[in-house]
């Protein structure tokens, strides 16, 4: 009987929890069919999407999601190139400002570099601008030169066979000895005598421009450089044959005859005077002293007995005494260059 009991005691049971599942589910169901009723009471036909239509805007969408992706990918690569560019233009600001310093210091350097290019040819212009000391001695060589080859050209005209030669400082004329004297002899050969003479002539007609005294004609289409003489020296010389002594007294004596003859023909001569008021003629014998070559042979030694006529200018010693020089050839009296105070 117990055992009857409880079989239908679980049975019981069992039928309970059935009755309350079937009562669950049919809840359940009721609650299903009332949302599927409100839901059905929500459609509205006019507002579904179609299937093709909703599938064509997710596959939008997904396209859509992918581009933005992509979008933002490129937006952060972007930004990392915008980072970089900006690191750029930092280290481009920090060499810009390098380069503006540098740039002042070369500006600066170049300031000072083109001052002293300014100075350096200020200074050259200035070494440029020719001395009036050294410009008018170089003149007065200068002319000088032009006086004796002038003289030299005459004579060879004058007489085709006579030797004279400019000396190599272009400062005196030579005539050989044996052309003027016999050997050992002191007087002017008959024949040649006409050579001094015309020497004479000739140098009357020049010394006017260049000296000073009553015969003086100083103007500037003759001595444009306002060159003065200072002495017109009549120079005698021998070989080496003989005596020292002799051969300076036989060379002075010749030198004597040749201004003899000269200031003879032109007595003049002896008027013309230098700026301290002295006669530029003048003589002077160096015996064997000067040789203008060997004395081996006969040639040699005769190209040393000669007769040189030198001209020796005026050389002021300071630039000062250079309208000195002009003011007494323009008036045409001595003046005082150089003189001693």
């Amino acid at each position: 009987m117990r055992g009857a009991l409880r079989r239908r005691q679980h049975e019981e049971e069992e039928e309970s929890v059935f009755v309350s599942m079937t009562d669950m589910t049919v809840s359940f169901l009721f609650i299903v069919m009332l949302l599927l009723a409100f839901f059905a009471s929500q459609y509205d036909a006019t507002k579904a999407v179609p299937l093709p239509e909703h599938e064509r805007v997710l596959a939008q969408l997904d396209e859509a999601r992918s581009s933005l992706a992509q979008r933002e990918e490129d937006l952060r690569q972007l930004r990392a190139e915008i980072m970089r560019l900006r690191a750029e233009q930092q280290q481009l600001l920090a060499d810009l400002e390098t380069l503006k310093q540098s740039l002042t210091e070369v500006t600066a350097e170049r300031d000072a570099a083109r001052v002293e290019v300014a100075e350096l040819l200020a200074e050259l212009e200035r070494l440029r601008e020719p001395d009036p000391l050294e410009s008018y001695i170089n003149r007065s060589n200068a002319e000088r030169r032009r006086i004796l080859e002038q003289l030299k050209e005459q004579l060879t005209i004058d007489f085709p066979d006579l030797q004279v030669v400019l000396s190599e400082q272009s400062d005196a004329l030579r005539f050989q000895g044996d052309g003027l004297f016999r050997s050992g002899a002191a007087t002017v050969r008959p024949d040649r005598r006409a050579i001094v003479e015309q020497v004479a002539t000739r140098l009357q007609a020049i010394l006017p421009c260049y000296t000073l005294g009553d015969q003086s004609r100083w103007r500037e289409g003759c001595n444009p450089g306002a060159a003065l003489i200072e002495a017109v020296q009549i120079e005698g010389h021998t070989d080496a044959i003989g005596e020292d002594f002799v051969n300076l007294q036989l060379s002075t004596a010749r030198a004597n005859e040749t201004f003899r003859i000269m200031t003879g023909q032109e007595p003049t001569l002896a008027g013309h005077l230098n700026i301290r008021g002295q006669p530029v003629i003048s003589v002077a014998g160096y015996g064997e002293m000067r040789p203008v070559a060997g004395n081996e042979t006969d040639a040699e030694r005769a190209t040393n007995r000669r007769i040189d006529l030198r001209l020796i200018m005026q050389v002021p010693a300071r630039s000062e005494e250079i309208q000195t020089i002009r003011s007494a050839l323009t008036a045409g009296l001595p003046g005082a260059v150089g003189a001693q105070p």
